[in-house]
């Protein structure tokens, strides 16, 4: 992959997001939409997005009964998106049913815990020992389930790297070295990210949110 760099664009606006997605599309490998930008414009809006060249990633974490995800997933198929999230902690067989559900050419990847959260989060729901562990033994039940990979953050990804030397790794909560952190807990620079086995790194405000987002995505990939 030429550019590792997905722009995180979540907007219920559709120009605008588009507008992004345009100043920004040289410089980045590819587009994620989430919940956000899907509520608001389904597979419509997706396919708008789709239209200005660039692969995308799906980001919308399902996680339900095996059945209706996999239900789920083969809906989106008109859409044929690079990559598609689940969450890992749905279990084995909806991880199975989703990837056997998933168009030719779709990565599946688990969702293993959000950026958002630490330890005491993960306590609080009853999850007990390190972020780090927890990680490690979702992407284990994801390797087992025949998915293409997890997300992660920069601090798991060369744990996870490890125990499976050909996952497929996306790494969120990416921020350059003089960027602030925002709601993110556990975060990473875009360099760090890569040398530690990232396969692609998502970065939203950074890009989105700067005077130039032009500019800002090819400052963080000049440092890949």
């Amino acid at each position: 992959m030429s550019n590792r760099v997905y722009v995180a664009i979540d907007t219920p606006d559709l120009a605008r997001a588009k507008a992004l997605a345009t100043r920004v599309r040289h410089h980045v490998g590819g587009i994620k939409l989430g919940l956000e930008f899907f509520c608001a414009h389904g597979q419509s809006g997706v396919r708008e997005m789709a239209a200005l060249g660039l692969p995308i990633f799906l980001d919308l974490k399902l996680h339900d009964i095996p059945n209706t995800v996999a239900k789920a997933v083969q809906a989106l198929h008109p859409l044929h998106p690079a990559i598609l999230t689940v969450h890992a902690s749905g279990g084995r067989a909806m991880l199975e049913d989703a990837k056997a559900a998933a168009p030719t050419g779709t990565k599946v990847v688990a969702v293993t815990m959000l950026t958002s959260l630490d330890a005491s989060d993960l306590s609080a729901t009853g999850v007990q020992g390190s972020a780090h562990d927890h990680v490690v033994r979702l992407a284990g039940l994801a390797q087992e389930a025949g998915i293409d990979g997890i997300v992660c953050s920069g601090a798991e990804v060369a744990a996870a790297k490890t125990l499976w030397p050909h996952g497929f790794f996306v790494v969120p909560g990416v921020r350059p070295a003089d960027a602030a952190v925002g709601d993110q807990k556990r975060v990473v620079t875009p360099r760090a990210a890569v040398d530690a086995g990232a396969s692609i790194l998502v970065v939203g405000r950074p890009i989105t949110q700067a005077e130039d987002p032009d500019q800002a995505a090819r400052a963080i990939e000049a440092t890949l």
